[in-house]
């Protein structure tokens, strides 16, 4: 399967705000888009007013080149390079309109969340459940917001593929004035810590809302920086692994401190009082840190990494211990 020619045909699967961005990217950088919109009202929206009408409406959009479907399996149909942008809870009732084959796909995963209840990255579902080789799978991932794309200020990408050549290729595809990008070949280690820095966002967003100054925020970040490290060496260590690069280091620091970033949004709510359903219903947008919180204490079980901050966010998010008890606890654990 040759892939990222000229008439190469791509593909973004879901309409949220970092859904949206990518579509803005691409649309900058190639001649038409393929857009899985679930809801047929939000298409014809879209198409009379060139924007989301619900997510990064700053976002100006030439409608007459993108193909718009409320049919996952037409989109999947038209492109062969197919980018999922689906919150990981909803990934697999999406998954289950599915029925166009995935075998001459190349599929990459803007995903930031692990598939709760299974325990899996949306990497490792397709290799998995589809058997779909490493070869034809990648990563995209900060240290980027939507909502920075949305007014085309300077962002970085990082594009991970098996193969550098493959990364190098996919990353040219998102390479626009205002998107940089660096091609890897980590999949594991992207993948897996923008899924860590957001449980560890929550956790900044809680620790501002109690009172916690900027001295005790540098350590909460630069411990949390340790346990990527540690988690990703211990559960599937490679020696080529950079976790300085900015899909790693760089990702954490934004989530954890932009006004933007929705799950440090959602930890300042937990730490004001708010109970998780009444905080997921106002923001009206998925913190995929409250299931990642679940996901990795059942994973962690298996490689037992020393873990401190993660732990204390599955305390306060799934055993709803007080968040004020646990932060004092975690603040003497932390060095």
């Amino acid at each position: 399967m040759k892939l990222f020619q000229k008439n190469t045909k791509f593909a973004v699967i879901g309409s949220g705000s970092w859904a949206t961005a990518l579509v803005k990217i691409l649309l900058d950088t190639q001649k038409e888009i393929f857009w899985y919109v679930r809801d047929p009202k939000m298409i014809q929206y879209i198409k009379d007013n060139k924007h989301n009408p619900h997510y990064l409406q700053a976002a100006k959009l030439d409608s007459s080149r993108l193909r718009m479907s409320a049919d996952i399996n037409d989109v999947v149909k038209n492109a062969q390079v197919l980018i999922f942008c689906i919150p990981s809870a909803y990934f697999i009732a999406e998954m289950i309109n599915l029925s166009e084959p995935l075998d001459k796909k190349f599929i990459v995963t803007a995903i930031k969340g692990l598939i709760p209840e299974r325990n899996l990255s949306i990497t490792e579902y397709f290799n998995r459940i589809h058997n779909i080789s490493y070869d034809y799978l990648g990563v995209i991932a900060g240290p980027v917001h939507a909502e920075e794309v949305a007014m085309e200020r300077l962002s970085y990408l990082s594009v991970t593929c098996k193969r550098k050549r493959t990364a190098e290729k996919l990353a040219e595809a998102f390479h626009a004035p205002y998107i940089l990008t660096s091609p890897g070949t980590d999949i594991y280690g992207l993948e897996y810590a923008v899924v860590l820095k957001n449980i560890y966002a929550i956790a900044s967003g809680m620790s501002r809302a109690l009172g916690f100054g900027d001295n005790f925020q540098a350590v909460l970040v630069s411990c949390a920086y340790q346990e990527i490290r540690a988690f990703l060496n211990r559960s599937f260590p490679d020696k080529s692994r950079n976790t300085s690069l900015s899909g790693i280091l760089g990702d954490l620091l934004v989530t954890c401190y932009s006004q933007f970033s929705r799950n440090r949004t959602f930890g300042n709510m937990i730490g004001q009082g708010y109970s998780i359903k009444t905080a997921q219903l106002e923001m009206n947008m998925v913190a995929e840190g409250y299931y990642a919180t679940a996901c990795i204490h059942e994973i962690n079980k298996k490689y037992k990494v020393h873990m401190p901050i993660a732990e204390a966010m599955y305390k306060v998010l799934h055993e709803f211990r007080s968040p004020a008890i646990v932060f004092q606890a975690l603040s003497q654990k932390l060095k």
